[in-house]
């Protein structure tokens, strides 16, 4: 049995820590808190869970794996974190072979998954919010949907406790403690931190009097903790603890926007599905209504790169003039729909466009477990056994996927969802 320290309670952190100390091991899960984290990419409302991949094949069948286990935790959980509502990638033109929605359609089709296709007037009858004129051709998943990402990660935190994960919220990570080739654990800073978790945005109308607030905290000192191994599953925050990382890793946000329709039966789940809509070129994407009353729609785009932590981590009157753009041509109820609340999403992207999870060849006992690209939550029931398999050494084929790979270089991205 090793001691492992991980850094990160996101969904990353959380799951790996679950994995691990079912496998044995005495974990350390360690976040400067309060958890879950109010500026980290897993604290949102709602992430998209589907199979469409394009040609991926890989991700195709371990998204298919995730789902069965959202569901399985469905029932673990006793609520509904997972909600299969359907999920529906469109676009204004013809599919052809080659398009992601083309390429989805055949691999879901070839997997027997339950697909239909909208190309006929008829299926978009079932869909009145969206403007049927525009958009000609697409692919419906029908057994997909979204998860509501902060309330798992709050439960999986639980999880983790009552499992015997010993659990330091309130303590900043520093730096690695190496010597030579070998790390040995991590140096924190302690802080005694207000109980009270704060509201880390108080978002407007196109960032204006948008505030990012910190709990109030005291340095208690530095402090150093030993283990084993230690795994670093910090997000967009990777390049900027671990600087060593800042050729592999960019730290980019994505503006989110939440509005409250005037006819909110026109975005109730079985009306409007989790949706693409000419992503890979508009990069937009949403969500039925939820329990608040409120539509998400989000940007899956190049992003700007910044830190986390940036005071320019707003959503700007460029980002808002956009969204509004967006809607004018596809969604002309939501066009005067008040924007209650907006936050700016951070990624943690890799050159290829896919996860990083692997040990750090020149640093004995360092595993990094990061490069979600804004694609990684879905696979939330599978990625800590992947950290895990890293950590123990175990033969995975995603891990080959995943490796550590320096050699690769900017431009190589392949998330074909994403808009350039």
């Amino acid at each position: 049995m090793s001691r492992i320290i991980v850094v990160g309670a996101g969904i990353n952190g959380v799951t790996a820590a679950i994995e691990l100390r079912k496998r044995g091991h005495e974990v350390v899960l360690v976040d400067p808190g309060p958890l879950p984290h109010p500026l980290a990419a897993s604290t949102d409302v709602s992430k998209a869970v589907r199979a469409a991949y394009g040609a991926d094949e890989d991700y195709t069948a371990l998204a298919e794996r995730s789902i069965k286990l959202w569901r399985q935790w469905n029932e673990e959980f006793g609520t509904k974190l997972y909600h299969e509502v359907g999920v529906m990638f469109v676009r204004s033109r013809k599919m052809e072979p080659g398009d992601f929605e083309y390429e989805s359609l055949k691999l879901l089709e070839k997997r027997g998954l339950k697909v239909a296709r909208m190309d006929t007037p008829q299926l978009w009858k079932r869909f009145p919010a969206w403007n049927p004129e525009l958009y000609r051709d697409g692919v419906l998943e029908i057994e997909a949907g979204y998860s509501e990402s902060g309330r798992a990660v709050a439960m999986l935190t639980e999880r983790a406790t009552s499992a015997g994960v010993e659990l330091q919220s309130g303590s900043r990570f520093v730096c690695l403690d190496e010597n030579e080739n070998r790390v040995k654990g991590i140096v924190l800073e302690k802080s005694r931190r207000n109980a009270v978790i704060p509201s880390e945005v108080r978002e407007s109308r196109a960032g204006i009097d948008q505030v990012v607030s910190r709990a109030p905290s005291t340095s208690l000192g530095m402090t150093t903790l030993a283990g084993d191994f230690v795994v670093m599953a910090v997000g967009a925050w990777t390049p900027y603890l671990l600087p060593f990382t800042k050729k592999f890793f960019r730290a980019t946000g994505q503006p989110v926007f939440h509005l409250e329709p005037s006819d909110p039966e026109l975005f109730a789940p079985e009306r409007f599905p989790v949706f693409g809509a000419d992503i890979t070129t508009t990069g937009y994407y949403g969500f039925p209504i939820n329990r608040d009353g409120v539509v998400k729609i989000a940007n899956h785009g190049a992003g700007r790169e910044m830190s986390p932590d940036s005071p320019e981590r707003v959503v700007t009157a460029d980002d808002e003039k956009k969204l509004c753009q967006f809607l004018v041509s596809t969604f002309p109820s939501l066009v005067d729909a008040p924007i209650v609340y907006t936050r700016v999403c951070m990624y943690c992207d890799t050159h290829d466009g896919h996860f990083w999870i692997a040990r750090d060849p020149e640093r004995e006992g360092l595993v990094v477990a990061a490069g979600d690209s804004g694609h990684g939550f879905k696979f939330a029931p599978v990625l800590g056994e992947i950290t895990a398999d890293a950590v123990e050494g175990k033969d995975n084929p995603l891990l080959h996927k995943f490796r550590w790979r320096p050699e690769v270089r900017a431009g190589t991205a392949t998330d074909a969802a994403r808009s350039k």
